[in-house]
């Protein structure tokens, strides 16, 4: 399964002179030529955001000459984005990223109709959203976003390209599972999602700059032998990039032949563990704001009151902004029993945004832990509230 199908696209389209002109090598290109291109002039290609994977993504597709780019996301350009997120600049934090792309793109490519959709991909409306386009890029940073677009790729019978990063890590695939196909999904992949934590996000683990151009590039790279049909594509294997080694390594992945065709879409928020059990009465979290964490840390200095401030953070954000007085205690330590705490004393435990130290206050307190209390908005929210002149991230 290491060929293409043939052609996704027809070569309805004509090339005009400037577009001869600005596509030349391509057009000389012997696996390659008029045709290939024509066909990327007919192509609708959708990128599923236009960050970290969407950025470099879509300045090649722009730049290759598909003729048509969606851009779903719903985010704007924060300074923190700029590091990697190279289709954004200065002059666009603030700006939405699906209109800052479009800047880029008209730039780039005049020739190049772009379709922003500036909403949050759902259940509501991602087959519609997919309906209108040939090939679908997905460079989502969670779990529940994957699964969906896995899931509606499916139900359409539409290929679509995967990639994901983390810190110095990288993954590609291509992902077909239409029957005429034959290929894998996602969730042939990944049957079952990691448990919610186990994964950091690049906002909490990191990510280097330069590795989302690598992945990023071997998408389209996919993605244009699918329109065109050239070459062996990426479908039923998973291409694996280390960029502290330089190695690539592939993992072979197939169809499970006892999995039932996915016909509808389900709660993915619920099947990735992010929605609590509505069998189950939620239990409160017991939670202080930081104002009220910067009066406790008072009267601890003062001597008239003992507990431990845990930061469950990564060390490489401990060193970039912290609350004096915390103890460093990343999440997965806690949560792997890799480091114990005494659950008999007083603990208040925060994150970066609360989400971390909410998933460790809950298993302290299955522990036993009775006094031990979740930092709302973790040290995002200090910094607002209580330390402004240090820095965020």
């Amino acid at each position: 399964m290491t060929l293409s199908p043939g052609p996704l696209v027809e070569p309805l389209a004509e090339l005009s002179k400037e577009e001869i002109e600005r596509y030349s090598r391509h057009l000389i290109l012997p696996e390659f030529g008029l045709e290939a291109q024509k066909r990327l002039k007919n192509a609708r290609v959708l990128v599923i955001g236009a960050g970290g994977l969407g950025s470099p993504a879509i300045l090649y597709l722009a730049a290759a000459g598909v003729g048509t780019l969606g851009i779903v996301d719903d985010d704007v350009v924060d300074v923190s984005n700029l590091q990697r997120q190279v289709i954004h600049g200065v002059g666009n934090v603030g700006q939405t990223k699906a209109s800052s792309a479009e800047q880029s793109i008209v730039d780039l490519n005049p020739h190049v109709a772009v379709i922003r959709h500036e909403v949050r991909l759902d259940n509501s409306n991602v087959i519609e959203i997919f309906s209108g386009y040939d090939l679908i890029l997905d460079g989502t940073d969670n779990f529940a976003t994957r699964y969906l677009v896995s899931d509606a790729a499916e139900i359409l019978g539409k290929p679509y390209v995967w990639g994901s990063i983390l810190r110095f890590d990288g993954q590609v695939s291509v992902f077909w599972a239409e029957p005429s196909v034959g290929g894998p999904s996602y969730r042939d992949l990944y049957p079952e999602a990691p448990p919610p934590g186990a994964v950091p996000s690049c906002a909490e683990g990191g990510v280097l700059g330069v590795l989302c151009a690598q992945i990023g590039s071997v998408m389209v790279n996919e993605a244009i032998k699918l329109i065109t049909g050239i070459g062996s594509t990426l479908l039923g294997r998973v291409l694996i990039f280390n960029a502290l080694d330089m190695t690539w390594r592939e993992l072979r992945v197939r169809r499970d032949p006892s999995a039932a065709p996915i016909t509808e879409l389900s709660d993915y928020e619920a099947f990735c563990g992010l929605t609590p059990n509505t069998e189950q009465e939620p239990e409160e979290l017991p939670s202080i704001t930081a104002a009220q964490l910067e009066e406790l840390l008072k009267e601890r200095a003062a001597g008239r009151r003992d507990f431990d401030l845990i930061d469950v953070r990564e060390p490489g954000e401990y060193d970039i902004v912290r609350i004096e007085g915390a103890t460093l205690m990343p999440q997965n330590r806690i949560l792997s029993g890799e480091t114990e705490l005494d659950t008999a004393r007083e603990m208040y435990v925060h994150c970066k945004a609360g989400s971390r130290s909410a998933n460790v206050v809950r298993h302290l307190r299955e522990q036993g832990a009775g006094r031990v209390y979740n930092v709302e908005g973790g040290i995002l929210q200090w910094v607002h509230d209580v330390e402004p002149e240090k820095p965020v991230y």
